[in-house]
């Protein structure tokens, strides 16, 4: 099991622009710090933890942030609705898209995803895959 993500970013205040314009949506709470940001889901009764967490931090090593060549991190929607409208709100909130929201031919029937990258040049996909839903 993954347990978190962490991104680097340096501009956190863009970064916590573009990042709050969909992860509450999903279900995400902040907490920030001097260490950056971290977005937690809520433990449910009986949980231990509530896993993946995603953290957006300036580098350790004090170098510039850069995004890595072929890292995506991969956030799921609710329904295909709520993918577009994230989508609609990380590119208001200073992402650029990396791909429309729609079906692809490379996966399945009701794989429904957007990608955009984050201010700082790292890869999101919002994606749905509700079987209830049309499909292509």
């Amino acid at each position: 099991m993954i347990a978190y993500v962490t991104v680097g970013a340096d501009d956190i205040a863009q970064a916590k622009r573009f990042y709050c314009a969909f992860l509450p949506a999903l279900g995400y709470g902040l907490e920030e710090g001097p260490e950056g940001l971290s977005y937690v889901l809520p433990l449910q009764p009986g949980q231990a933890v509530a896993l993946p967490d995603f953290y957006v931090k300036p580098t350790f090593d004090g170098q510039p942030a850069s995004a890595g060549n072929g890292a995506m991190t991969a956030f799921e929607a609710r329904n295909q609705q709520q993918v577009r409208e994230l989508h609609r709100a990380a590119l208001a909130a200073g992402g650029t898209d990396e791909g429309q929201p729609g079906f692809r031919d490379s996966y399945g029937p009701h794989f429904y995803v957007s990608y955009l990258r984050d201010p700082q040049g790292n890869k999101i996909a919002l994606f749905s895959a509700d079987p209830n839903e049309p499909g292509r």
